[in-house]
C-alpha cells in the first residue's frame, strides 16, 4: 500500500519519457519546402508569443491567489499556497511543452501528407501525444508529490485541504487558458471566414487572407494549449476529489485537527484513486503505441485503436489492482469489506460512461449521422433554418448526456455502497467520486487524440497556403474531418467528468462545513443561491460570446482594410503578401483583454457569496453545476454539428462549395465557432473552479 505513490511517480516518469520520445520523432521529420517552413515558423512564432504573454498576465492572478491563500484564515496555511503554486506551474509547463511540439508537427504533417494519410496520421498523433502525456504525466507527478510531501513526509495539519489547493492551482491556469485561447482562435476564425469566404469569395486558408495565419495560431492556442490545460485540471481534480472526500467520510484519518498518526487499513481508500491514475497511465502508454499508419485501413479505426486498447487494459488493471490493494483486508477504516471488486466496477462504470457520452457527442456532430445531415439539408433554405436546426440538435443532445451521467452516478453510488455492507451510504459517495477517475484514467490518449485535430487542421492550411497539389489537400481534409469528431469526443469526456467531479467536490464542501451549512431548499438563502448559481453559466456564456464578437469585429475591419489598401492582394498577384502579423496582434490583444472579466468572476463570485452566507453558497454551487453542465453539452454539440455540416457540403453534398447552401452553412459554422471552442468548453472549468474555490476557502466562511 505504501508503494502506491511511488508507483504513480514511476508511471508519470514513463509518460514523460514517451512524450520526449514522440517529440524527438516529430522534430526529426522533414518540414517540407521552404514556403512550408516559413508558414510553419510564422504559426509557431505567433502561438508561442501568445502563450508567453498569456502566462505573464495569468501569473499576476496566480501571485494574487498565492498571497490570498496565505492571508485568509483557511486550513493548511501556508502549505496550501505552495501546493496551489505547484499546480499552476506544472499546468503551465505542460501547456508550453505541448504547444511547442504541436506547432512543430504542423508543417511536418503537411509534408508527410504528400506521401499519403498512412504516413501523416501517426505523425500528427505523435505531435498530439506529446501534449497528452505531458499533461497526464505532470498532473500525476504533482498529485503524487503533494500526497507524499504534505500527508506522509511532513504530516501537516489539514493535509488533504492542502492537496485540494493543488487542484485549485491547476484550475486557475485552465480557466484562463480556455477562455483566452478560445477568444483568440474564434476572433481569427470568425473574422477570416466572414470576409474571406463570404465577402471575398476565396477558399478557406487562402494565403491572400490576412487572417489565415492568425486562424492557424488560434487552433493551437485554443485547441492544444486550452484543451491541454482543461484536461490537466480535469485529471488532477478527478484524483484529488475522492482523496479529499475519503478523508472527510472516514473519521479515522483525523485526530482533532491533526492527521492521525497511522491510517492503518483505511489508507487504502486514499491510495486507491492514485493507484487507478498510475494503472490508467500505464495502459495509456501501451495504447498509444498501437496507433500506426496502415494503407487501406480506416483512419478513424487506426486513430481510435490506441484509445480502445488503453480502455480495455484499464479495465483489466483496475480489477487486478483492486484485488491486490483490498483483497487481503477484512475491514477498511473500521468498516467491514464485503466485496472489493465493486470498487473496480465504479471505475469501469466511469470509463464506459465517459466513452458513451463521447459517442453521443460523435453522433450529434459527425457527418455520418442524421443530425449533421439534417442541418446540411436545412442549408438549402438559408442560414436561418441552419441556425434553428443546429440549436435544436444541440439542445436535444443534452438528453442522452444527462441520462448517462445520472445512470453513472446511480450505478457508481450503488457499487460503492455494496463494497461495504454496513457503511453503504458513506462509501457510496466515494464510489461516485471514483467514477470520475474512470472517465479520465486514459487522459494521455484522450488528449493525444484531441490535439491531433488542430495539427491536422493546420497541416491542411499549410498545404493550401503553400499551394501543394490537390491530392495533398484531399489527404489533409480527411485527417481534419476526423479531427473534428475526435474533438467532440474529448469534449464529451471533459464535460462529463466535470459534472461528476464537481459533485464530489460539492459533497466535500458540505462535509467540511459540517453543521454550519443547511442545504435545505426551503431555506430562503439556499433558494436565492440556487437562482444565482443557475444564472451564472448564462452570464459567463454571454460574456465570452460577446468577447468573441468584439474581437472578431476588429479582425473583420482589419481584413477589409488590407483587401482595400494593398494593391493586388485580393487578386492574388505574385509577390503581394498580406500583413499577417497585424492580425495575430489583434487576436492576441483582444484575447488577453477579454479573458479577465469572465475568468475573474469564476473566483470572485463564490468568495463574495461565501463571505455573505455559506448556505447561499451551497445553493449557488448546486444551481451552477446543473445548468453549467447542460449549457456545456448544448453549446459544444451545436457548434460541432454546424462545423461538420459545412464540411459535409464542401465535400460535395447539396451542391458543394460556392452554392447558396454552402454560404448558409458557413454562417451556421461561424455562429457555432464560439459555441464549441470558447463558451461551451470553458463551462466545465467554470463549475469546477467555483466548487474547488468554495472547498478550499470554506473554513474562512464559517
Amino acid at each position: 500500500m505504501t508503494a502506491v505513490p511511488y508507483l504513480a511517480l514511476i508511471a508519470s516518469a514513463l509518460a514523460l519519457a514517451l512524450a520526449y520520445y514522440f517529440a524527438k520523432v516529430v522534430l526529426a521529420a522533414d518540414q517540407g519546402t521552404e514556403v512550408m517552413r516559413e508558414i510553419g515558423a510564422a504559426i509557431r512564432e505567433g502561438a508561442m508569443a501568445f502563450l508567453r504573454r498569456e502566462y505573464q498576465w495569468v501569473s499576476v492572478f496566480v501571485a494574487a491567489m498565492f498571497v490570498l491563500l496565505l492571508v485568509v484564515p483557511i486550513d493548511g496555511r501556508p502549505a496550501a499556497s505552495f501546493a496551489y503554486l505547484m499546480g499552476a506551474v506544472l499546468s503551465s509547463v505542460a501547456g508550453f511543452i505541448g504547444m511547442r511540439i504541436a506547432t512543430a508537427a504542423n508543417s511536418r504533417t503537411a509534408n508527410a501528407a504528400r506521401d499519403g494519410a498512412a504516413k501523416a496520421l501517426p505523425l500528427a498523433f505523435k505531435g498530439g501525444a506529446v501534449m497528452g502525456f505531458s499533461v497526464a504525466g505532470l498532473a500525476l507527478l504533482g498529485i503524487s508529490l503533494n500526497y507524499l510531501l504534505w500527508v506522509k513526509w511532513l504530516g501537516v495539519d489539514q493535509a488533504f485541504q492542502v492537496v485540494a489547493a493543488f487542484g485549485l492551482g491547476a484550475s486557475s491556469i485552465a480557466l484562463f487558458a480556455r477562455i483566452g485561447g478560445g477568444i483568440y482562435t474564434k476572433a481569427a476564425d470568425v473574422g477570416g471566414d466572414l470576409v474571406g469566404k463570404v465577402e471575398a469569395g476565396i477558399p478557406e486558408d487562402d494565403p491572400r487572407n490576412p487572417a489565415t495565419i492568425a486562424d492557424a495560431v488560434g487552433d493551437n492556442v485554443g485547441d492544444v494549449a486550452g484543451m491541454g490545460a482543461d484536461l490537466f485540471e480535469s485529471y488532477a481534480g478527478s484524483i484529488v476529489a475522492p482523496v479529499v472526500l475519503a478523508s472527510l467520510l472516514v473519521p479515522v484519518f483525523l485526530e482533532g485537527d491533526s492527521l492521525a498518526g497511522s491510517f492503518g487499513d483505511a489508507e487504502g481508500l486514499l491510495m486507491y484513486p492514485i493507484l487507478i491514475g498510475a494503472l490508467g497511465m500505464i495502459a495509456s502508454i501501451i495504447g498509444a503505441l498501437f496507433v500506426r499508419g496502415r494503407e487501406g485501413r480506416s483512419l478513424s479505426g487506426q486513430l481510435h485503436a490506441g484509445q480502445y486498447v488503453a480502455m480495455a487494459l484499464t479495465v483489466v488493471f483496475a480489477v487486478v489492482g483492486t484485488l491486490v490493494l483490498f483483497g487481503g483486508s477484512p475491514t477498511v477504516g473500521g468498516y467491514e469489506l464485503s466485496a472489493p471488486i465493486f470498487l473496480a466496477l465504479t471505475i469501469i462504470t466511469g470509463l464506459l460512461g465517459g466513452w458513451a457520452i463521447g459517442f453521443t457527442s460523435e453522433y450529434f456532430t459527425s457527418e455520418h449521422f442524421g443530425p449533421v445531415k439534417g442541418i446540411a439539408r436545412q442549408s438549402e433554405t438559408g442560414p436561418a433554418t441552419v441556425t434553428i436546426e443546429g440549436i435544436a440538435q444541440g439542445k436535444l443532445s443534452t438528453l442522452p448526456a444527462v441520462v448517462l451521467v445520472a445512470a453513472m452516478i446511480g450505478l457508481s453510488y450503488l457499487f460503492g455502497g455494496l463494497t461495504f455492507g454496513e457503511a453503504g451510504d458513506v462509501i457510496g459517495l466515494y464510489g461516485v467520486a471514483l467514477a470520475a477517475i474512470g472517465m479520465l484514467a486514459v487522459t494521455g490518449v484522450i488528449v493525444a487524440v484531441d490535439a491531433y485535430g488542430p495539427i491536422a487542421d493546420n497541416a491542411g492550411g499549410i498545404a493550401e497556403m503553400a499551394e501543394l497539389p490537390a491530392e495533398v489537400r484531399t489527404v489533409t481534409d480527411s485527417l481534419d474531418s476526423l479531427g473534428n469528431t475526435t474533438a467532440a469526443v474529448a469534449k464529451g469526456f471533459a464535460v462529463g467528468s466535470a459534472a461528476v467531479t464537481a459533485l464530489a467536490l460539492f459533497k466535500s464542501f458540505s462535509l467540511t462545513a459540517g453543521s454550519d451549512v443547511n442545504l435545505d431548499i426551503n431555506e430562503t438563502a439556499v433558494t436565492i443561491g440556487l437562482f444565482l448559481g443557475a444564472m451564472t453559466p448564462f452570464i459567463f456564456a454571454a460574456l465570452t460570446m460577446s468577447s468573441v464578437g468584439r474581437a472578431a469585429q476588429a479582425m473583420i475591419v482589419e481584413v477589409r482594410r488590407q483587401f482595400a489598401e494593398i494593391p493586388g492582394l485580393r487578386e492574388g498577384k505574385p509577390g503581394v503578401k498580406p500583413d499577417s502579423r497585424r492580425c495575430v496582434d489583434i487576436s492576441t490583444q483582444a484575447a488577453l483583454r477579454e479573458m479577465l472579466l469572465p475568468g475573474g468572476l469564476a473566483v470572485v463570485l463564490p468568495l463574495v457569496i461565501g463571505f455573505i452566507d455559506v448556505n447561499a453558497l451551497g445553493g449557488f454551487l448546486a444551481g451552477a453545476v446543473v445548468t453549467g453542465f447542460l449549457i456545456a453539452i448544448y453549446m459544444a454539440n451545436s457548434g460541432g454539428a454546424w462545423d461538420n455540416a459545412k464540411k459535409y457540403i464542401e465535400a460535395g453534398a447539396h451542391g458543394g462549395k460556392g452554392t447558396d447552401a454552402h454560404a448558409a452553412a458557413v454562417v451556421g459554422d461561424t455562429i457555432g465557432d464560439p459555441f464549441k471552442d470558447t463558451s461551451g468548453p470553458a463551462m466545465n472549468i467554470l463549475i469546477k473552479v467555483m466548487t474547488i474555490v468554495s472547498l478550499v476557502f470554506v473554513p474562512a466562511f464559517l
